[in-house]
């Protein structure tokens, strides 16, 4: 069909009625009347190389933005593709509304060219996942998709569009986006915290999930000051409370501070805003155990499901973490409170874990990252993927404001660079930094044409070792000196990025990499600097040789 009214563009008055200005694609032959729809929408459409990195661009903007990041994606092995970053979606509670093109209605069930059932495939995956079959009804199904993507837990919804339902003609108009509804804590629950918390010796905050924003942090920051309350925040949300503040005392990562493991199992009293709370930043369940928790804990997040499903919890309140801040900071604060010594002893053994361990080499990452944290303008955006080198940034970088990491809760590679473009598009008043790793960057670097194309210009700094990293870590631990698919064969990043055109550089001396990242800044495009690493740099705890010794030695 040509000219007239179609589906495809009462989808994008759909999107335009919710104040969508940007999606991310990779174009399909299933969903062309969105593409005509979009054609003069005033909507921007980043057109991607691979339909997993659009897909993790538009979680990032969900993330950045608070409101559902779009992509749209054809059927079958394009649905498949993005599918990475659903799971990054549903783990990291953040909302995304995938598209994506389905065959036409009259040839279901026949397994037809690239037929997907999506809703069993996205089913256990997203939060909903349909399939849209009356052209009439496409604005009420993009309303629910957005409704449900915010509310509660924040999360991902797949809608599958039939590529006749967008193509037949329509006289239908867009519907008003529905408002969701609001659950406020009861109004008994601030004052409920603060007598159990007033009952506390070695209390500690714990907070994490979604929704948070600027004020959010201050909030907590504000709160935390009040009561002198040690604050941990979970798994890469550093960026929840300023890392200067005194009340600071670090993340429950992956290989987290030793020190701040051993209080989260001596603390009498956990306050949990937000998280789910799960297996990282308890070690695997073994730092606090669902059988015998020994301690208080009262559970603050907006799905009513969540407090309790594992763990014995005294008191839950559902309401999202940053509304019960602000009820909390309401209320008067106390005198003088027991457990200032546990907190100050929390705070110095952070300031110690700041101190960097060295890593052989002519680079070392950690004074890399170190420079960077000293460096980079308090609102730069930081992004990573998946790997050793990530426990470089959340060890030694100091996140000062909200809104300045992104990466993947789930453990996701390949997640940094897609997010970095995001941000960049986003934001790109501000510089736009990614650590990625040599295996890590390779899984999304096409996205450097993306970056190109549509003016994006993050830098990205490379860690290359010439391995799986963290793959190789545990396998010396496991089965030491029988190295098997772990080592890699990896471009010169530096002209591959020139070769896209971008800027590119290659460190291999450390005192040079400041100069290389005001060269890079300095360039306004899409730059790359490989840090050339020592064979035997493996992580920000150990050598290769050591973790070697430690297999041995089993």
């Amino acid at each position: 069909m040509s000219g007239g009214r179609h589906g495809g563009q009462l989808l994008v008055d759909q999107l335009k009625a919710h104040g969508v200005s940007r999606v991310f694609s990779v174009p399909g032959e299933s969903f062309l009347a969105v593409l005509d729809g979009l054609h003069g929408s005033g909507i921007e459409n980043i057109v991607c190389r691979h339909e997993g990195g659009a897909a993790m661009m538009a979680e990032a903007t969900g993330k950045m933005t608070g409101r559902p990041g779009v992509v749209f994606v054809t059927r079958g092995p394009g649905a498949t593709n993005a599918s990475s970053a659903i799971h990054v979606a549903r783990q990291d509670s953040t909302p995304l509304v995938m598209f994506a093109g389905q065959i036409a209605r009259a040839h279901r069930d026949r397994e037809a060219f690239q037929e997907l059932d999506y809703r069993a495939v996205f089913g256990p995956m997203a939060k909903w996942a349909a399939e849209v079959d009356d052209t009439d009804r496409l604005p009420e199904y993009v309303n629910r998709a957005f409704r449900v993507a915010m509310s509660g837990r924040p999360g991902p919804v797949v809608l599958a569009l039939p590529e006749d339902v967008l193509s037949a003609p329509c006289d239908g108009a867009a519907l008003a986006p529905q408002p969701l509804a609001q659950r406020p804590p009861p109004p008994e629950a601030a004052g409920q915290v603060l007598d159990m918390l007033a009952r506390a010796a070695r209390p500690l905050a714990v907070v994490g999930g979604p929704g948070w924003s600027a004020q959010a942090a201050a909030d907590l920051e504000r709160f935390a000051a009040a009561h002198d309350l040690p604050v941990a925040v979970t798994f890469r949300r550093q960026d929840y409370m300023d890392n200067g503040a005194a009340q600071y005392v670090g993340d429950l990562g992956v290989g987290m501070n030793p020190a701040l493991a051993a209080r989260l199992k001596a603390a009498d009293f956990l306050l949990l805003f937000g998280t789910r709370f799960g297996d990282v930043p308890t070690d695997g369940y073994t730092l606090v155990t669902p059988e015998a928790p020994g301690k208080q804990i009262i559970h603050v997040h907006p799905d009513p499901d969540l407090p309790g499903s594992w763990l014995r919890t005294d008191l839950a309140i559902c309401a999202a973490a940053p509304d019960m801040l602000r009820a909390l900071c309401a209320l008067n604060a106390p005198g003088d409170v027991p457990w200032g010594d546990w907190r100050r002893a929390a705070r110095a053994d952070y300031e110690a874990w700041q101190a960097p361990k060295e890593t052989p080499g002519a680079v070392k990452l950690e004074q890399v990252v170190r420079w960077l944290s000293g460096n980079l303008p308090e609102d730069a955006i930081v992004t990573n993927g998946a790997g050793n080198f990530a426990a470089f940034l959340h060890r030694y970088f100091r996140f000062r404001q909200h809104g300045t990491q992104l990466a993947p809760t789930s453990g996701s590679m390949g997640y940094g660079f897609p997010a970095a473009v995001a941000a960049s598009l986003e934001h790109p008043e501000r510089s736009v930094v990614c650590l990625a790793g040599d295996g890590d960057f390779q899984m999304t670097l096409n996205e450097m044409s993306t970056a190109v194309q549509h003016g994006a210009a993050p830098i990205v700094i490379v860690a290359n070792n010439g391995r799986y990293g963290t793959i190789r870590m545990h396998q010396e631990r496991t089965y030491p000196a029988r190295v098997s698919g772990t080592d890699l064969a990896n471009p010169d990043f530096a002209a591959l990025a020139r070769a896209y055109g971008g800027h590119g550089e290659v460190v291999e001396r450390g005192e040079d990499f400041p100069e290389a990242f005001v060269r890079a800044r300095a360039s306004g495009r899409v730059a790359v600097i490989e840090l050339r690493l020592d064979g035997e740099a493996l992580s920000t705890s150990m050598t290769l040789s050591e973790a070697r010794a430690q297999g041995m030695g089993k």
